[in-house]
């Protein structure tokens, strides 16, 4: 109720203003410890285990709102199972010029060319080690813009190394729209050799540290059947933990003709449901469990998370759906999903 009252006032500012703005109430209410007001209240136990991960519920934050990982304490307040941030870059980058980011309202839907900006894995990681939050934790990992695709490997093994200590599982981003020509990485030849130097990497560095840590990578929605089946088998050759079933298309089927309908970026939004979910049902047909799948895309509502896990997802994963629906969206999907666990 209280952010269908103030979002007029925060959809009327720039998106990014607006953004920044949402996260230092959020901030200031975490303090306060008002943050219910802003949640719904508590939600009830919806256990999970995926990855070898106990999730207390399987409600997450997706990355790229908490790009640093300056806030999450706040954003676990407001009661996500798990929460991701990033995607971060081995060094500082500031993205792609302005503006990069647009709402279509009318469409519950946002367009972004953003471009990983972020202030590095180094200040990432002193924000996490300065958080009191000790639930699960992922790192979203990227390469810089100006890294050659060549040398693309050498950025996530730089950030897997950085992160291995401080994440509960590390996510490898080869999927974002924004960042030239880093779908390339989803082709077949790139992925096995991205896929087998990180799993050598990360075999090094459970005997190093005597914890292994999950690799989960995320996919694009704009993938055909046979390129999930190659990928896939991928997958489970370099014994990859999770799959996240997707990161924003490039299509902008579903749009009605909103203002900005064609701007360029990665669309996100309850267009995009039709799209991922399929894909969660590919991947589920192909994987048949060996690999569990997080979905995302287009999750607004309780029905809209238990379509993904029908369609064969094991956790969900909001993003716009907060944008449009607020904070309490968390806390209402995993109560729903409790309820359902308890039927």
């Amino acid at each position: 109720m209280l952010y269908r009252l103030v979002r007029p006032f925060l959809f009327s500012l720039e998106p990014e203003r607006a953004h920044r703005l949402t996260m230092r109430v959020l901030e200031l209410a975490h303090r306060t410890k008002s943050v219910r007001l802003l949640s719904g209240g508590p939600s009830m136990p919806a256990p999970r285990n995926v990855m070898g991960l106990s999730f207390p519920n399987p409600v997450g934050l997706a990355a790229g709102l908490d790009k640093n990982g300056e806030h999450v304490d706040a954003l676990a307040a407001l009661g996500f199972g798990f929460i991701e941030i990033g995607t971060v870059t081995p060094r500082p980058q500031p993205g792609n010029p302005r503006p990069r980011m647009f709402r279509l309202v009318s469409d519950r839907a946002i367009i972004n060319r953003m471009g990983f900006n972020n202030e590095g894995v180094d200040r990432l990681l002193s924000n996490v080690a300065s958080a009191r939050y000790r639930g699960i934790l992922g790192i979203n990992i990227g390469k810089n813009f100006d890294t050659p695709l060549e040398r693309a490997v050498e950025d996530y093994l730089y950030c897997l190394g950085k992160a291995y200590t401080a994440a509960s599982y590390i996510t490898i981003n080869i999927s974002s729209p924004n960042t030239a020509n880093l779908r390339e990485l989803q082709h077949e030849d790139q992925l096995d050799g991205l896929l087998q130097a990180l799993s050598t990497e990360r075999r090094r560095l459970a005997q190093l540290y005597g914890r292994r840590v999950p690799l989960a990578v995320k996919i694009a929605p704009d993938l055909a059947q046979p390129d999930i089946e190659r990928m896939a088998s991928l997958f489970i050759k370099h014994e990859i933990d999770a799959v996240i079933a997707t990161n924003t298309t490039v299509s902008r089927e579903g749009l009605t003709g909103a203002r900005n309908a064609n701007q360029q970026g990665g669309l996100s939004g309850a267009p995009l449901k039709p799209r991922s979910t399929k894909i969660v049902a590919q991947l589920a047909a192909v994987l048949a469990g060996r690999v569990p799948i997080i979905a995302a895309g287009g999750i607004f509502s309780a029905a809209d998370a238990r379509e993904k896990i029908e369609a064969g997802a094991s956790l969900v994963q909001l993003y716009s759906g907060l944008v449009y629906q607020g904070p309490s969206l968390v806390r209402t999907i995993a109560s729903a999903l409790a309820d359902g666990d308890s039927n």
